[in-house]
């Protein structure tokens, strides 16, 4: 018999600050080898038994120390297959408040448009995926 598929829910929020600006950050390459310096935005799995948005303000807070500050809007869910897991990833916008203070998962990040983003390399393939076909 095969490996047993697991099953995993990510949430993702496309934040955006006062100015209009979108925040990307880059993954850190030596916590990450096996993903690279890619951008991307800000999020991660959840933790069973709490809500969405309870992981999604926990993500945001640990990975920039900034708190999400408006309604979130659900922009779209993604299925990421893999060999031994199924991702069902949740990406959401909302209004960023505070100054970012990375952890140690990212080494980088930038305020930018959502066209500037669009052009950004490396640039994580399920973000590009919801800038091509997303109204954010």
């Amino acid at each position: 018999m095969g490996e047993e598929l697991k099953l995993q829910v990510g949430v993702k929020i496309f934040l955006k600050n006062q100015d209009g600006k979108y925040l990307v950050v880059r993954r850190n390459e030596e916590k990450y080898p096996e993903i690279g310096a890619k951008w991307d935005i800000v999020g991660g799995r959840i933790n069973p038994g709490s809500t969405l948005m309870e992981n999604l303000q926990r993500e945001v807070i640990e990975e920039t120390g900034l708190e999400i500050k408006d309604e979130i809007k659900l922009i779209t869910a993604q299925d990421i297959l893999k060999t031994n897991k199924h991702v069902i990833r949740l990406t959401y916008t909302g209004l960023a408040d505070g100054e970012v203070k990375l952890s140690d998962e990212h080494s980088d990040f930038k305020w930018l448009s959502l066209e500037e983003i669009k052009k950004l390399e490396p640039l994580d393939y399920y973000v590009k995926k919801v800038l091509e076909h997303f109204s954010i």
